[in-house]
């Protein structure tokens, strides 16, 4: 029973949201029994894997499957979607998503909070400026440490120069406005 519990609550959390919601009168072992033979038997298949993993894991993965199944109908419908993408990636691409995760994962929480943000930046971007960040990021990735230390520099050397660049306008505005001034106060001295 407890296998079938475990496995149904896998199936559930890739089922549809529809049959999920047909789901909830059922027992576990009813919903485990209702699925095809073939289901059944990847079910089994997948907790015999899960059940090698350590503790720690089998825990992590139980307290996503009970957060996943505490989302809104919505945000859970967008998880289940961005799962059916990654499924239908190339097995190549999908390795690289999860090596990308496992890099996500191992950084400080700072660091993922600034991922986040910039993440946000480019996905509230216009699309053109999206298009344009995305490029620019590919080939960011296609580049050696030497040339991106290169990019890095000049890019400091560029906002260098746009910063005293904006400092010389600033101090141009000021004289104009103090000139300006002086202009009037002399007009009204005259008069």
């Amino acid at each position: 029973m407890r296998c079938a519990a475990l496995a149904l609550l896998v199936t559930l959390a890739a089922a549809p949201p529809a049959s999920r919601a047909q789901a909830q009168g059922q027992s576990a072992e009813e919903r485990f029994r209702s699925l095809p033979p073939e289901k059944q038997e990847e079910l089994r298949r997948r907790y015999r894997e899960l059940q090698q993993l350590p503790a720690d894991e089998r825990q992590r993965i139980q307290e996503n499957l009970a957060r996943l199944n505490r989302m809104a109908p919505d945000e859970h419908a967008r998880v289940d979607e961005n799962y059916r993408r990654f499924l239908a990636m190339p097995p190549e691409q999908r390795q690289q998503v999860l090596q990308q995760w496992q890099r996500f994962r191992s950084l400080s929480p700072q660091e993922r909070e600034q991922l986040r943000e910039s993440l946000r930046r480019v996905m509230s971007a216009d699309p053109d400026q999206r298009r344009q960040i995305l490029e620019n990021m590919e080939r960011w990735e296609r580049m050696t440490p030497e040339q991106r230390e290169e990019a890095r520099r000049r890019f400091r050397e560029q906002r260098q120069e746009r910063r005293q660049e904006q400092k010389e306008q600033r101090r141009e505005r000021k004289e104009q406005r103090r000139d300006r001034h002086l202009e009037q106060k002399e007009r009204l001295r005259r008069h």
